[in-house]
């Protein structure tokens, strides 16, 4: 059955007026208003990770994740709703010591969250075998959901963003981060859009783990907005994303959802868009962090 948290109305989309655009469209989907606590992609990547949980008669999830993590906030919220227990295996074994001092880890904590503080050496090995037995000596059976959350199931729950409706569009654009919320977009996008991903972070190897769950070939990533990696962010981006919240009254962050309209407007004023086009830019939450000014 359908849990009622995860049935969600129709996503509000908003036009954003570009003086400069001569002729292109953008309009952004606010993914990042679907609920208070699971927002955007969060939300579709635990809906069914969730379910399937709850079926299998699993008492906790364990998933992994940084310190200020959009999804280890999200998990632990979530568990607290649906009465799962949550376990977050955290990167770097010094914020133990301090982990209340920390906004996001301290509000897991709150909703029940379970830490396990790890070195950052034994967290590159959070995947394989050895590691996982030994958390499941130490914790018992748990349902697993990776780092980011992008799994079979995530990508069936990312599929839900777009609509019908969104045939018009020639483009949709999204960040990414582990590549699950992409790879549902370009499964449910049509053969006439191009799906563009706008990567949070350095490096090649989100081709291969999107490849891994896209179906189709209608996409490409554009690895130039980065700003030096994952939650690196300059002046100029942070300037962009307070102009941004007062022409649109729209937040961004700037680890993700900043670093992909940046882009679209370089783009755009750079005229690599063809005049005509019509962009769907895909809002995925991770604001929490934000809110609690991530440094």
């Amino acid at each position: 059955m359908m849990l009622s948290i995860f049935a969600c109305d129709d996503v509000p989309t908003t036009k954003v007026e570009l003086p400069f655009a001569d002729g292109v469209e953008l309009f952004i989907r606010r993914e990042d208003l679907l609920h208070p606590e699971i927002s955007g992609n969060k939300f579709r990547k635990l809906k069914y990770n969730i379910q399937a949980a709850l079926a299998s008669d699993c008492q906790q999830l364990l998933t992994f994740g940084g310190a200020y993590s959009n999804h280890i906030a999200a998990t632990a919220a979530a568990g607290r709703l649906f009465g799962i227990k949550t376990i977050g295996v955290i990167r770097g074994e010094e914020i133990e010591r301090i982990y209340l001092d920390n906004p996001t880890l301290k509000k897991a904590s709150a909703d029940g969250m379970r830490f396990k503080f790890v070195t950052r050496t034994a967290y590159r090995t959070k995947e394989s075998q050895s590691f996982l037995a030994d958390l499941k000596r130490e914790f018992g059976d748990f349902y697993l959901v990776p780092e980011g959350g992008t799994n079979s199931e995530a990508v069936r729950g990312t599929q839900e963003i777009l609509q019908e409706g969104d045939q018009q569009y020639t483009h949709i654009c999204c960040a990414v981060g582990t590549g699950g919320t992409i790879a549902g977009i370009i499964n449910r996008s049509w053969s006439h859009q191009k799906v563009m991903g706008f990567p949070a972070l350095k490096g090649d190897f989100l081709t291969e783990a999107i490849a891994q769950y896209a179906q189709q070939d209608n996409w490409s990533l554009v690895s130039a907005y980065h700003f030096g990696g994952y939650a690196k962010y300059n002046a100029d981006l942070l300037h962009f994303i307070s102009e941004f919240e007062r022409n649109t009254g729209i937040l961004l962050d700037p680890i993700y959802t900043g670093k992909l309209l940046f882009g679209i407007f370089d783009l755009i004023e750079r005229k690599q868009f063809a005049k005509n086009s019509k962009i769907l830019a895909i809002h995925t939450g991770g604001l929490q962090g934000w809110n609690e000014k991530i440094k």
